[in-house]
C-alpha cells in the first residue's frame, strides 16, 4: 500500500521563499506546511454552506392594527373568494 506519493508543482518564486520562511518560523518542514494547507482548503470544500434563506419580501401595506388578530386576518384571506 503506497502512503505517499511524489509529484512536481510549479511555484512563483515569491510564493516558495514565503512558505519556506513560514515553514520555518513555526518550525515545520515545507512539505508539512504544504500538506497543511491544502488540508485546509480541502476541508473547507466540504464543509456545507449554511442554508440562508432568500429574501422574499415584496412592497406593499401590511394590514391596519385592527387587523392584526387571527379573525380579521383569515377574512381578509378569503374575502372575495366566495367564502
Amino acid at each position: 500500500m503506497v502512503t505517499h506519493m511524489k509529484t512536481t508543482i510549479e511555484l512563483s518564486d515569491a510564493l516558495i521563499k514565503a512558505a519556506r520562511r513560514r515553514a520555518r518560523a513555526r518550525g515545520l518542514t515545507l512539505r508539512a506546511l504544504v500538506e497543511e494547507g491544502l488540508r485546509l482548503v480541502l476541508s473547507e470544500e466540504k464543509a456545507p454552506r449554511p442554508f440562508q434563506l432568500r429574501r422574499a419580501t415584496f412592497k406593499g401595506t401590511g394590514p391596519t392594527e385592527d387587523a392584526l388578530n387571527w379573525p380579521a386576518i383569515r377574512d381578509m384571506t378569503y374575502r372575495g373568494r366566495g367564502s
